[in-house]
């Protein structure tokens, strides 16, 4: 049986139940925190590269439920190959990444410090390559599939700092 079907299992139903609450706690507590509408940030000075508006949901939206599924997928088949000390490992590496990545919208947003939030993104953007590298111990595939993440964190990285530079 693959990593993904195992998902499909009253276990792995119940690891993506767990893993589905945690990312959309982080994304909902992440959106409470976000106001592109403020006048703070519509005043920031950007890189004609920055995305518009719109882009952020549609790519976090498909990501959050990314980490869930593969995160679940991964401690399912770590579980049933008796990895138990591999699942628990990830289950700390996925419950950090999430307070990180909470953790940036509240720095950027709601404390307003494009270099101290830039840092913060950066550690993030390293904390989700860990996260994928544990998730592909567990099955490469699902490695596969998550890697878009440390992707997108590294160019919100680039996207932060470059805001962060332009407006000291």
């Amino acid at each position: 049986m693959s990593a993904w079907s195992r998902v499909a299992t009253r276990r792995g139903l119940r690891t993506l139940a767990a893993t589905g609450a945690a990312a959309a706690t982080s994304a909902a507590l992440g959106a409470a925190a976000t106001t592109p509408d403020d006048p703070w940030y519509r005043a920031l000075a950007k890189p004609p590269w920055d995305p518009p508006p719109i882009a952020f949901p549609l790519v976090w939206t498909p990501l959050y439920a990314d980490i869930a599924v593969t995160g679940a997928a991964a401690l399912t088949e770590l579980e049933e190959q008796g990895r138990t000390e591999d699942a628990a490992m990830l289950r700390r590496t996925l419950a950090v990444n999430l307070v990180l990545n909470t953790g940036w919208s509240v720095l950027f947003w709601r404390s307003r410090r494009p270099v101290l939030s830039t840092v913060w993104c950066a550690a993030l953007a390293a904390h989700s390559g860990v996260l994928v590298r544990r998730v592909a111990s567990a099955d490469p595939s699902l490695g596969v599939a998550l890697a878009p993440y440390p992707a997108w964190c590294t160019f919100a990285t680039a996207l932060n700092g470059s805001i962060a530079r332009r407006n000291r």
